[in-house]
């Protein structure tokens, strides 16, 4: 290998299936990177190691080998381009100082099979999950990410958008059992590229190039760590590589949170769990991915949560270490089981275990700290894990859902507007920008968002928009329209299931106490997603002075 002086490569390493020709990517990488040219270059390289010469070597000997060597360096390579020798490139630069925060784009699918979507984000989320666990590395998280997906990479933009100082991109082409990646990393505090490098691999080899690319980014942003710091780098969750590519599928499918592609998410775990039994990342996965299915809700507690245990369980069996089961392990037992003491060491020890997993902090401020009122700090739980993932849409709604609990409802009112108008169609959004309207006061603003809402989109569930409209008509005196909501709302839950909860919220504000307390105990039977909120909720007000709120209050054993 030939390097420059400041440690680019000139030559090295085999091809890959990118559209982009070695050279003319050679060609763009040290025109980015240098304006000196190539051949004061080389004759720097050649001066730098003229003092292991023998002694008796001449001055002019010298400077006709010093004349020869680029010509030599040019013969090398046509002689390895003409022969097949040269099969990719490899390119680094020193960076003038160390980068602490990066962001990993999705990559570009350039693969004829649009299926094969799951490997060019999983790829990028795989890198994201392992870099997030360096301590002293800022890593944008997936949720900020994926808004870059299929467009052109800009890294000064990104970079200033983001407020990050590296910017990674990549490609991909799946053909057959052939993988071909590039990958390109450019230190965005004066647009020059860092890194690339092109990888020709089997499918069968991903699992292994995932970990070779995300070691290799740490060596060139010049991170020196311990040897325990490097375990989230180093860690093998699997050696199988199908069954590694199925969690990438799982977690490709739960991101979007519909019930079908939770259900999608569900059976890729499955599969691989299949595939590897000790494959502790997957189980978590899948007691995720069940233990999220009631809330929206999907489907009853009494059928997912018990395999939602299970899987956690043997996650945890295999690696107790795993913080990412932790956190599963603490939604479980604050949301269903409202077991406070476990669900706090249950936070407690995935936050020792890594102290910057967001959705830790995400879900000890939204599942534990707020339901008992511990409002300051549920809240500034929350607005860690959005300095996290400022972009996360899922947290965005929740967020606002926290705030109308401590009973800002201004604020509440503005993060509903925000997360909604990130992204108007997703269900999260607009149902806590229903929720807070009617916390707020502004009923006509929630009957208009959840009537379009429920007519656009007759696969959402309606449990908590049939509540916002009940609560609606009956604020603004149409008891009429609230009581058709009732009665349609009845009629479905004859053959789904549905949220009691929402059904007492309802009644409530309907001004029907009876109806609200025997739906409020329908929903402590089934150990109803939103019945741990029921201290908090202001939407609860109108039972409150009623000696049956605070006998059910007390039957959840919140602590003192």
């Amino acid at each position: 290998m030939y390097c420059l002086d400041d440690g680019t490569a000139l030559l090295e390493g085999p091809t890959s299936l990118s559209d982009d020709p070695p050279t003319a990517v050679f060609k763009e990488r040290t025109d980015a990177t240098s304006s000196r040219g190539m051949s004061e270059d080389v004759t720097k390289v050649h001066t730098a190691d003229a003092s292991s010469f023998p002694a008796k070597v001449t001055s002019s000997k010298l400077k006709s080998a010093s004349r020869r060597l680029p010509i030599l360096v040019s013969i090398l390579a046509l002689v390895l381009i003409s022969g097949g020798g040269f099969i990719g490139y490899r390119y680094f630069r020193s960076s003038s100082a160390a980068v602490k925060s990066i962001a990993v784009l999705p990559f570009q699918n350039r693969s004829d099979d649009a299926d094969t979507d799951y490997l060019s984000d999983g790829l990028a989320e795989s890198l994201i999950f392992r870099l997030s666990q360096l301590p002293g590395l800022k890593v944008s998280p997936t949720s900020s990410v994926m808004r870059y997906k299929g467009k052109d990479a800009d890294p000064e933009k990104i970079a200033a958008e983001l407020g990050v100082d590296a910017v990674m991109s990549g490609r991909l082409i799946k053909r057959g059992d052939n993988l071909g990646i590039t990958v390109e990393l450019v230190d965005a505090r004066d647009n020059k590229v860092m890194w690339g490098e092109q990888y020709d691999r089997k499918l069968a080899d991903l699992l292994a190039t995932q970990r070779e690319i995300a070691a290799t980014i740490v060596q060139k942003l010049q991170l020196t760590l311990s040897g325990s710091e490097t375990k989230g780098i180093t860690k093998q969750y699997t050696n199988n590589n199908e069954a590694y590519q199925l969690w990438m599928k799982g977690r490709f499918h739960f991101a979007r949170r519909t019930k079908e592609e939770l259900e999608k998410s569900i059976e890729a775990f499955r599969q691989a769990v299949a595939l590897d039994p000790n494959f502790a990342l997957a189980f978590s996965g899948m007691a995720e991915s069940y233990a999220v299915m009631p809330s929206f809700p999907y489907a009853s507690p009494a059928e997912c949560i018990p395999k939602a245990k299970a899987a956690v369980q043997r996650a945890l069996e295999i690696d107790p270490d795993l913080p990412e089961a932790h956190t599963v392990s603490g939604v479980i037992a604050a949301g269903y089981d409202w077991d406070w003491a476990k669900a706090d060491g249950e936070f407690k020890r995935a936050l020792e275990l890594d102290p910057n997993l967001t959705i830790t902090h995400y879900r000890n401020g939204w599942m534990f700290l707020s339901p008992l009122g511990r409002h300051d700090e549920a809240i500034a739980e929350m607005k860690l894990a959005m300095e996290k993932e400022p972009l996360s849409l899922i947290q965005g709604a929740n967020f606002a859902a926290v705030l109308m609990y401590a009973r800002r409802f201004d604020d509440a009112l503005e993060q509903a507007k925000k997360t909604y108008n990130l992204d108007p169609t997703f269900v999260g959004g607009e149902s806590w920008l229903c929720h807070a309207y009617n916390a707020h006061g502004d009923y006509e603003e929630t009957l208009a968002l959840a009537t379009k809402t429920m007519q656009v989109n007759s696969a959402i569930p309606t449990s908590p928009f049939n509540g916002d409209l009940v609560v609606a008509y009956s604020k603004t005196g149409r008891r009429k329209e609230a009581q058709a909501v009732l009665d349609k709302w009845k009629q479905k839950a004859q053959t789904e299931y549905v949220s009691n909860y929402w059904f007492a919220i309802g009644y409530a504000a309907y001004g029907d106490k009876d109806a609200a307390f025997a739906e409020l105990e329908k929903a402590y039977q089934n150990h109803d997603w939103f019945m741990q909120r029921i201290k908090v909720d202001p939407m609860m007000d109108p039972l409150r002075d009623d000696p049956r709120f605070d006998a059910m209050v007390m039957r959840l054993k919140f602590p003192e």
